[in-house]
């Protein structure tokens, strides 16, 4: 079957069926269920508004219990099962990951990841969206500085993979080293520990972006007459933006933060990209990867732990929204 057909079938069949389940979901709670004639018309009528609402809500709830809520406790029981899945083993999977060495250098390397990433990006993003606010050319800037978001962590890993090369004439770090006086060129991203900050940058020059254009609305929201007031009481302007302008985005800036932390805990392409989880540069994503077509108990597991350690970051990110929306 031609793709356009297939296409103009699943719109139909889409659209129709949401139709048709609102058109007859309704017919029956009026007509069936509680029909607005006799006595207690008036009750029925009342009670079948108090329903109605679920009724649209329903496909929605069904679509997100199916595609998520079902997945994480099929994974959680997966989870309990050993490598071949026939065997119920309960926490040994679990046991095994904290036992691992490997897994608790990936644990800690995406600990250095949350604190690095987040709070890096942030900075830098408030203060280009500082920086920028009041130029003539700060649009400019900020296109240029925004430009890497729309780049892929793939594509940005190779272009920073040109930046590390073991290579003075290739690497720019290797080309500097050797202007100083350095004599044979060195691969950073071998160095112990601090190849993982390598690894980080990256990160931090695409998020920066994402941060400043943010911050730099929260910024602009910033009442004028407060700014004018500071000023008139005598403040300079480190007092001015760290006193007066900080204090009144910082919710804004805790949501980026936290939006940005999440983005972390989940990241695998610049790992597997520029080191393949080599030279102790191991984090979670790229761990459990190890074990998908190998274990799949070990797997899940691994997956099970990503996911608690981005729940309560999920839930901080979604109170500090709703005290925005306030």
């Amino acid at each position: 079957m031609s793709p356009l057909i297939q296409g103009f079938i699943t719109i139909v069949v889409g659209v129709g069926g949401c139709i048709g389940y609102f058109y007859f979901s309704n017919l029956v709670l009026d007509k069936v269920i509680f029909p607005a004639k006799g006595p207690k018309a008036g009750h029925n009528i009342n009670r079948a508004n108090q329903i109605r609402p679920w009724l649209f809500l329903f496909p929605a709830m069904f679509a997100l219990g199916l595609y998520l809520a079902y997945p994480v406790v099929g994974s959680f029981l997966r989870s309990l099962y050993n490598r071949s899945g026939d065997e119920f083993i309960g926490l040994g999977n679990y046991v095994r990951l904290f036992e691992s060495p490997d897994f608790r250098t990936a644990f800690f390397n995406n600990i250095l990841w949350v604190i690095f990433v987040p709070a890096m990006s942030t900075f830098f993003g408030l203060l280009a969206a500082q920086l920028t606010d009041k130029m003539k050319w700060g649009n400019i800037a900020k296109s240029l500085i925004f430009m890497p978001m729309a780049i892929s962590f793939v594509g940005a890993s190779l272009i920073w993979k040109f930046v590390y090369a073991n290579d003075a004439d290739i690497g720019l770090i290797n080309a500097l080293r050797e202007m100083f006086g350095a004599d044979r060129p060195v691969d950073v991203l071998q160095i112990p520990f601090w190849n993982n900050f390598f690894l980080m940058i990256i990160l931090v020059w695409i998020q920066t972006g994402f941060a400043m254009v943010i911050l730099s609305a929260a910024l602009r929201g910033i009442p004028e007459e407060t700014i004018e007031a500071a000023i008139l009481d005598g403040a300079n302007p480190f007092e001015l933006f760290f006193k007066i302008k900080v204090p009144q985005i910082m919710g804004t800036i805790v949501v980026v933060w936290t939006t940005i932390t999440i983005l972390v805990l989940k990241v695998f392409d610049i790992v597997y990209t520029m080191t393949g989880g080599n030279f102790n540069t191991e984090i979670l994503p790229s761990y459990m990867m190890k074990f998908m077509f190998r274990d799949d108990g070990l797997a899940t597991a691994v997956a099970f732990v990503i996911m608690v350690v981005v729940l309560p970051v999920m839930i901080w990110n979604i109170v500090q929204a709703r005290k925005e929306m306030r």
